[in-house]
């Protein structure tokens, strides 16, 4: 059998192929990700906490300026050549930016100052793009939260929110004093204080009519301001020339069914939401009448979708359950917030690429950005993008082809990924994203943890699911389509009922039919290391614990990969440990051998990398040929910490497994792949974890990474078809 590998990461990434998708000539592909932690001055803690958050850029497009709350500045990014970008600059602010616009050279940027809720303060800072400095400030009548330039950039519009405290009376409005939106003159990006404008917001909604709980603004071509509420579940459109408040209206509620409104550790769309106040947040004009509302909720409500409404109030479209079912068909729902508000759609950009009015749409708990054409009625689906953990701001530069997402969700403190902002660009080559997903009716996947190939058909492969969902689930792949395809789901069962405390790390099919599962064990939580060969329906048929002379050193670090090689009497069972446990010596972990004929089980020691920061384990184990192994061997770090994510090769020839508690052989190692490259040629940030290797009859090699169902992750799955080097040396 010949092997081959790819140093061509993306061989697999083809024609976007979701359902609902319009294969458009053009389409947006990421291309680069700024880590804003590489924009912290020399005397500043680089590994203290960072926040991209909201964006801009200059008239030429080549600089952008994010708002930084966490350091209290402003960052700049030079995206002169937007596949590399360079750290541009960091300015320091009088408190926490929350809003941004660029004009003539100028940031003009929203900052907080308050001391409390009940005295809330604010003020807009004028920064000098190129000199890097603050020029000019002017007082606000409270906390600002949003702004938004006229289109000739001679007025700014500024949104007071003066937000509600949340733990006075639970939360709940009316909290005094009330938001309103003020403005003031510009000239060349200079800001006239004494021009300041009030415009009062109160008497608008039905809720709390007496505090105006503004959050978001955008101004159309005429000089329209269209301003969310979003607590009060209200929308205004004021005049910004006359400061007159010419409409406001209830954003309303809908039914949105066929969801998952349990967190139960399932993904389950058979919940719904009846009567869901939309409380829209981010908000952009599609033209003069029309406008399209981020629905995400705050204090009663978020309805799950986004909204097109006309100027005076009536509803157009809504997208309903729509960006929930995309979110599960991609392996990016975020099943922790079924019972609040799910993606949680909240960035909204609107822009002409070409002849097309294009929407952008930001989930900040999914990760992702939906783009849509406006056809005028209903929108249609175009593609989607994976983005960074938690996108809070969108950005189009239609000049250059580009679309920018800052993401404010910072690990640092876990040794997660770091707050970035991410760059796509549109242009015709096929679409990167996804690499893998659903149909339909599979419902909701996630958290891929291994992998195997069926030996009688060429890319046809099986996955499960580890413990981050409470079923031990078993996909099949479908790796010939693009993106690839996950075609049917089974639930790992016993006598009809879900197998319980499981946490499947590994899959091996066996010739005779179904399949070697490998359930990692963890003694704090009192699960047990164990294999299972069940059915291809996923029925048990075995349960096999590891015998006490191995159990009993085991750590929290378990079983890891499950492999099979022969059949009938001569069947051994491989599997990898992920780490040392308490009898291996430093640097060596244990692989077993079991012959389920004889029920015998042996052990050999596996070598492991020295870790510059964190630890290595392993991930993966996978028969390729007589005698030979090869294993995923990595380091638990990510981002630019990422250094170990290879691909070795061990021959177990000649070499005699010990018996349980006896003096176990070492292995010899051979490097066949660093899987890093790969990883880094999807342009985003390098994740931790791949978990699972196959290769299928043709001798084609597949890698999948494990997304954490979505906790502390963007929701990303890596699937990737590599071919090119011979492995069978």
């Amino acid at each position: 059998m010949r092997l081959f590998l790819s140093t061509s990461a993306l061989a697999l990434a083809a024609a976007w192929s979701l359902p609902a998708a319009a294969q458009n000539p053009e389409v947006f592909n990421r291309i680069a990700t700024f880590p804003v932690a590489a924009n912290m001055p020399a005397e500043r803690d680089a590994a203290s906490p960072t926040v991209a958050e909201i964006i801009a850029a200059t008239e030429d497009g080549e600089t952008l300026v994010y708002t930084d709350a966490a350091q209290e500045a402003v960052g700049i990014i030079d995206i002169a050549d937007a596949h590399a970008p360079k750290p541009g600059g960091f300015v320091a602010l009088a408190g926490e930016p929350t809003s941004v616009a660029v004009t003539s050279g100028k940031a003009l940027v929203a900052v907080v100052t308050s001391e409390s809720y009940a005295e809330p303060s604010g003020e807009i800072a004028t920064v000098d793009i190129s000199g890097k400095s603050v020029e000019a400030t002017c007082a606000l009548p409270g906390q600002p939260d949003s702004v938004a330039l006229t289109t000739d950039a001679t007025k700014i519009a500024v949104v007071i929110e003066n937000e509600r405290d949340e733990d006075l009376n639970e939360g709940a409005i009316p909290q005094a004093p009330t938001g309103l939106l003020v403005t003031f003159p510009v000239d060349k990006g200079m800001v006239d204080c004494s021009g300041m404008q009030r415009i009062d917001l109160t008497g608008i909604s039905e809720i709390a009519p007496d505090d105006a709980e503004p959050e978001f603004v955008d101004v159309n071509e005429a000089g329209e301001a269209v301003v969310t509420l979003q607590e009060n579940n209200a929308i205004a459109i004021v005049d910004m020339a006359t400061g007159d408040v010419k409409g406001g209206f209830s954003a309303g509620s809908v039914d949105v069914d066929a969801i998952d409104v349990e967190k139960d550790g399932r993904i389950s769309p058979t919940g719904s939401l009846k009567g869901a106040k939309r409380e829209p947040d981010g908000v952009q004009w599609l033209d003069e009448d029309r406008f399209v509302t981020a629905n995400e909720g705050d204090y009663e409500g978020g309805s799950r979708g986004f909204t097109i409404f006309e100027k005076g109030g009536s509803v157009l479209w809504d997208s309903g359950n729509a960006l929930e079912h995309l979110a599960m068909r991609i392996g990016h729902y975020p099943e922790k917030r079924s019972a609040k508000k799910g993606t949680e759609p909240e960035a909204i950009e609107v822009a002409t690429f070409g002849n097309d009015r294009l929407i952008f749409v930001g989930t900040e708990r999914s990760s992702f950005v939906a783009v849509y054409r406006d056809t005028g009625a209903e929108p249609q689906f175009l593609q989607v993008l994976p983005s960074g953990i938690g996108p809070e701001g969108l950005l189009a530069i239609p000049s250059r082809k580009l679309v920018v997402t800052a993401n404010e969700e910072d690990l640092v403190e876990d040794g997660g990924a770091r707050a970035t902002v991410m760059i796509y660009e549109q242009s015709r080559e096929a679409a990167s994203y996804p690499m893998i997903e659903a149909a339909e009716d599979v419902g909701g996947w996630g958290a891929l943890s291994g992998l195997t190939a069926d030996s009688g058909v060429a890319g046809k492969l099986y996955a499960v699911s580890d413990s981050f969902y409470k079923d031990g689930k078993i996909f099949t792949i479908d790796a010939t389509a693009a993106p690839a395809r996950i075609t049917s789901a089974v639930t790992v069962s016993k006598d009809g009922k879900p197998v319980e405390n499981l946490d499947l790390e590994g899959i091996a099919a066996r010739s005779a039919g179904g399949f070697w599962l490998a359930s990692e064990g963890n003694p704090e939580k009192g699960r047990n290391n164990r294999i299972l060969r069940v059915s291809v329906k996923g029925e048990v048929e075995q349960d096999i614990a590891l015998p006490q002379e191995i159990s009993s050193k085991a750590s929290r670090f378990g079983l890891e990969g499950v492999t099979v090689i022969g059949a009938g009497d001569e069947e051994t069972v491989w599997l990898a440990v992920q780490r040392p446990w308490g009898d291996d010596e430093e640097g060596l972990v244990k692989l077993l051998s079991y012959k389920p004929a004889t029920e015998t089980w042996g052990v050999v020691h596996y070598p492991l990398e020295q870790a510059e920061k964190g630890w290595v384990g392993l991930s993966e184990i996978t028969a390729a040929g007589e005698g030979r192994l090869l294993m995923i061997e990595r380091d638990n770090q990510i981002g630019e910490a990422a250094r170990i994510k290879r691909l070795y090769a061990v021959s177990h020839e000649g070499v005699t497994p010990s018996a349980p508690g006896d003096e176990a052989p070492i292995v010899e190692k051979t490097l066949v792949h660093d899987l890093l490259e790969d990883l880094k040629s999807t342009h985003g940030y390098v994740v931790d974890k791949i978990e699972g290797f196959a290769l299928d009859k043709d001798g084609v090699a597949y890698i999948v990474t494990d997304n954490d169902g979505v906790d502390d992750s963007n929701g990303e799955t890596i699937f990737m078809r590599l071919e090119g080097a011979d492995l069978t040396n």
